[in-house]
């Protein structure tokens, strides 16, 4: 993720911070604590419940998640789901039906055969053979809801981390609202929500960064309010075998990691959980494609592209008019 809150000083109200590891990373939560609003310790008990909950619930690092459960299941079986799982499967097959099957929820074979996933061994090109098996068992078509259960007719694995820590930000959200608590800023895994304001009144900044393995350089600064925001990018997860790039974003439809230009893109949206899953799905797609699928839904989006002399930049208007945008 390459997304950094910028802060602010004020007066007045106490401005809170806390934060902590999560999904392999970090989360971070500021807010702007008025009279009669709980205190630090409060919140962060909450919000670490939640964390936890969904650690349960969507990891693929843990083997007794409820995902990886139904992971390890074979063919033709089904399993009682808690109805975050179902809701995101639910999200995950809406995106795959709109990308027409480029953005699937059950590539992590696919991620673990070419290096990348929960149970991968060495980063490499696969065989013809290896591939054409994997994909055997790829394909969001072989999942089903009946009811409170997932079932599944082929022996597909489900991978949440497209969309799971947007999930958890607006989860983490609903929570400081009904707390009472309406300026903050919530941050997990770089993916991000903020609403109202810092304590001096301006809105919360946050910086998007170039895509550069070696540094951290802020390429555009935007103000959110009332907005997820989430960029996917493939600069800092990928191989390289006999002089070519291997991404870890994958399309389901070829089985293989993507090879266009685009380096990374940045979606804002009312939900984190959608900001999260449409900018893997735009990174999926590329710089036309993804542009042209940005443009027809109205999905405000910041598209970082790879050429001859660096990166080139481009924003719609849907981003423009969702964020106070500027570039530095």
């Amino acid at each position: 993720m390459s997304i950094t809150a910028l802060s602010g000083c004020g007066s007045g109200d106490s401005m809170e911070s806390f934060g902590g590891p999560t999904m392999g990373s970090t989360y971070s939560i500021k807010y702007v604590r008025h009279a009669g609003l709980p205190a630090p310790n409060a919140v962060q008990a909450q919000v670490e419940k939640i964390l936890a909950e969904v650690d349960q619930q969507l990891s693929t690092y843990r083997s007794d998640s409820d995902i990886e459960r139904f992971n390890d299941l074979p063919a033709n079986r089904c399993q009682k789901m808690p109805a975050p799982v179902l809701k995101l499967i639910r999200v995950g097959e809406q995106l795959s039906e709109q990308s027409e099957g480029a953005y699937d929820l059950t590539v992590e074979p696919l991620l673990n055969l070419w290096g990348f996933g929960p149970q991968a061994r060495e980063e490499k090109v696969p065989t013809v053979q290896a591939l054409a098996d994997v994909r055997q068992r790829v394909g969001y078509q072989h999942l089903r809801i009946d009811r409170d259960q997932l079932c599944k007719d082929a022996a597909v694995e489900v991978d949440f981390n497209s969309i799971a820590a947007g999930y958890a930000v607006d989860t983490i959200a609903a929570k400081l609202e009904a707390m009472g608590i309406h300026d903050y800023l919530a941050e997990a895994t770089g993916e991000l929500k903020a609403s109202g304001k810092k304590l001096d009144g301006s809105p919360w900044k946050i910086a998007l960064e170039e895509p550069r393995d070696d540094q951290q350089v802020a390429q555009k600064i935007i103000a959110v309010d009332g907005y997820g925001l989430s960029t996917s990018g493939d600069y800092r997860n990928y191989f390289q075998q006999d002089g070519r790039r291997y991404s870890h974003t994958f399309d389901a439809r070829t089985g293989a990691p993507v090879s266009h230009t685009l380096a990374s893109v940045t979606v804002i949206n009312p939900s984190a959980l959608m900001a999260d899953g449409l900018s893997t799905l735009l990174l999926i797609l590329g710089p036309e494609r993804g542009w042209d699928y940005a443009e027809k839904h109205d999905i405000g989006a910041f598209f970082v592209i790879r050429a001859d002399t660096g990166f080139v930049t481009r924003a719609n208007q849907a981003f423009e008019r969702l964020s106070a945008g500027k570039t530095e």
